[in-house]
């Protein structure tokens, strides 16, 4: 069974930094391209960045573009989301997810999912 599980999230100020990781287990990890997506109160989830399993091209939504990164480590089975600059509309809670091919920018393109991770940017 596949495991995905987020850890990382909390409260910082307008400008601050975070980084989220997220451990996968149950299943070789470089199967996986991997994505964060978050979903803010009363919004629908939106994509915020996704990287391949075997060439580490890595893609990013406008919103977060310049301010996150997003890498891998197949080693640790571990993905970060490594979050800069942040602004109060960065606030949401903040998914890991496992996909085994296909439109990376899209969430049906995952097939597993974390429980998520709040992230709360406060101005």
């Amino acid at each position: 069974q596949v495991q995905l599980v987020e850890s990382g999230g909390g409260l910082v100020q307008a400008e601050g930094s975070l980084r989220l990781s997220c451990v996968v287990s149950g299943r070789r990890f470089g199967d996986f391209a991997m994505g964060w997506f978050r979903q803010a109160p009363g919004k629908e989830r939106e994509f915020v960045s996704t990287i391949h399993w075997n060439n580490f091209i890595t893609y990013y939504g406008d919103p977060v573009k310049g301010r996150f990164t997003i890498s891998r480590d197949n080693a640790k089975n571990t993905v970060y989301l490594q979050m800069n600059s942040l602004k109060p509309e960065d606030t949401a809670v903040y998914y890991c997810a496992a996909s085994n091919g296909g439109r990376l920018l899209s969430d049906e393109a995952y097939n597993y999912w974390g429980q998520g991770t709040q992230v709360t940017v406060s101005s």
